[in-house]
């Protein structure tokens, strides 16, 4: 149902920043997310065929080939990146920041619905929550996080974004969980190749990786991405992405509570205002309707 499919996009992806930040911190980010897609598309293509799923034409790999590229390698590996040196609770604020990237993708998208002013309005709330949590004074010295991780991430939510509309616009043909399957293993070819550019095979040792990191890894191939990443493109199928974007106000307090509690993370008055403030300011924008109800489809040919 709707709401077992929203709780599940709601709790798993609040907890998966903290498992990201957990894995790492021994393994490296690219090869780490191409291990996890590689594990969890594989298993899922197989137990697909293995139920008489038909194989995919090669249209079908073009378009999730898009989808995975941008959504996986672009939002979700450059996350990873990036939370080598932004903690967990962070990341999750500024990705969760990510609907206002999403207004300006779909306004600019042929046949996207024009911002009302109530979006506007959540947009210039947000921006608010933004500079309050990342502005001057907010880290003390020598504590802020690199500009090019903030800058990372703020790529990546524009990536992740333009794969998931591409998604329920463009590659939407075909079986739902193949389609999954399919952007998850050209995502992890993809973040393989980036891996290798940037050197990370040899700096990594599976023998000297921990056991709770390769936990949080095992608990990210299955929860995060067998269970929610299917589970969030069938809702990209179903419902509005405004609609879907509620889950990005509910994952940031849930990864800033694990974070403080489980990792030792910063939890100040500070961070708790910009938190409320980026919430709200996504609350609103989600509880709007489109001035565009009815843009035109895109024929997935």
């Amino acid at each position: 149902s709707l709401v077992l499919a929203f709780a599940t996009i709601y709790l798993v992806w609040g907890s998966t920043y903290l498992a990201i930040r957990v894995a790492v911190a021994d393994v490296p980010p690219f090869l780490m997310a191409g291990l996890r897609f590689t594990a969890a598309g594989g298993l899922l293509y197989l137990f697909l065929r293995g139920r008489g799923v038909p194989a995919p034409p090669a249209r079908q790999w073009r378009h999730q080939a898009v989808g995975g590229l941008l959504a996986l390698v672009g939002g979700n590996a450059l996350t990873c990146w990036a939370e080598q040196t932004v903690p967990s609770g962070l990341t999750s604020l500024i990705v969760g920041g990510s609907p206002l990237i999403l207004i300006l993708i779909e306004r600019i998208r042929p046949g996207g619905p024009r911002p009302t002013p109530g979006l506007l309005a959540g947009v210039a709330v947000g921006l608010l929550g933004l500079a309050l949590l990342l502005g001057p004074g907010a880290f003390p010295h020598g504590s802020r996080p690199p500009w090019r991780s903030v800058a990372a991430l703020v790529c990546a939510a524009t990536c992740w974004w333009s794969g998931s509309l591409y998604s329920k616009h463009v590659g939407h043909a075909g079986h739902g969980l193949m389609s999954a399957a399919l952007q998850m293993l050209v995502g992890a070819a993809g973040m393989f190749g980036v891996a290798l550019a940037l050197g990370e095979p040899a700096r990594f040792h599976p023998r000297a990786v921990p056991a709770v990191a390769w936990g949080a890894i095992i608990y990210l191939i299955v929860a995060g991405s067998l269970v929610a990443y299917p589970t969030y493109l069938w809702l990209l199928r179903h419902c509005a992405p405004s609609r879907v974007a509620t889950y990005a106000y509910v994952n940031p307090l849930i990864a800033v509570i694990l974070g403080w509690a489980l990792l030792g993370e910063p939890l100040t008055p500070r961070i708790a205002v910009s938190a409320a403030i980026i919430v709200a300011a996504v609350a609103i924008i989600t509880a709007q309707k489109p001035g565009n109800p009815n843009p035109p489809k895109t024929d997935p040919a």
